[in-house]
């Protein structure tokens, strides 16, 4: 039987649970973060993630939906005063019914499933969470392996990447790391276990178009900060670039718009059985 908990108070260990959310710090050092929502919620039960706790409105009946949760979840439940519930979900006119407290995984490259379908995309010093999520999202939507958050960036589990995500973080895995350089030695271990993957960049001035570039095969997909591009790094990695091919009178596309397309277009070409041309 899960342990039962009351909090009424803002005492210390909602104090705790409120810094996960504007905090990474203090996410980091807690090894967890909070997750909002339904489908978020279901989403990291369904795939196995280490929910420690089940925080929940202790002032009337639950839905079907939380009480299931509730039942089928080995976490600490914590009845909770519904403003202080509504403080941890942010809502501002309601109280949701259950947030999570969720572990953290580890930032580990060989979570990322690889062998010759390998479709991830490194996400190079995004400043926005909510771009993040956008990613994740297309990335579970067209059956990506995985996303590589790298440099000094926006945090995966901030809840507004969490939420961006619509409960697709929970089933793409997500590895943060510091620099482009574990990456190219993940890269480099790859080739030598005989899966050569093409790292390929999108570039608004390539000579090549998207739906002529062949995405069949082993593909690492780069995308850059949203205002800076790519780092030196990774620009000199990658094998070519591509170019989404665009009328109308926009410059350029949102970061994980752009990602989103180019991530199509490799499903697109791996359904049909056969490289662009």
């Amino acid at each position: 039987m899960a342990t039962e908990l009351r909090v009424t108070t803002r005492n210390a260990r909602f104090q705790q649970w409120s810094a996960l959310l504007e905090n990474r710090n203090r996410r980091h050092r807690a090894g967890e973060f909070l997750v909002q929502g339904v489908r978020p919620i279901t989403m990291a039960v369904r795939h196995g993630w280490e929910i420690r706790a089940l925080l929940h409105d202790r002032s009337g009946p639950l839905s079907r939906w939380a009480r299931e949760i509730l039942d089928a979840t080995p976490a600490t439940r914590v009845a909770m005063a519904p403003e202080l519930l509504a403080e941890l979900g942010e809502k501002a006119e309601e109280s949701p019914e259950l947030v999570a407290v969720v572990g953290l995984p580890a930032d580990d490259l060989e979570r990322i499933p690889t062998g010759p379908d390998l479709l991830a995309v490194v996400f190079d010093r995004p400043t926005n969470p909510g771009n993040i999520g956008t990613l994740l999202r297309s990335a579970d939507a067209f059956g990506a392996s995985g996303v590589i958050v790298t440099g000094h960036a926006a945090d995966v589990y901030d809840p507004r990447a969490v939420r961006a995500s619509t409960g697709s973080l929970f089933a793409v895995p997500a590895v943060r790391l510091s620099s482009a350089e574990p990456v190219l030695d993940w890269l480099d271990a790859l080739w030598a276990a005989g899966i050569e993957v093409d790292v390929v960049a999108t570039d608004e001035r390539a000579e090549v178009d998207l739906p002529d570039a062949d995405l069949t095969g082993p593909t690492l997909l780069l995308v850059g900060n949203e205002t800076t591009g790519l780092s030196a790094a990774w620009r000199e990695r990658a094998d070519r670039a591509v170019r989404i091919p665009m009328g109308g009178s926009a410059s350029s596309l949102n970061a994980a718009t752009a990602a989103s397309i180019v991530l199509y277009e490799a499903a697109r070409q791996r359904s049909a059985g056969h490289p662009a041309g």
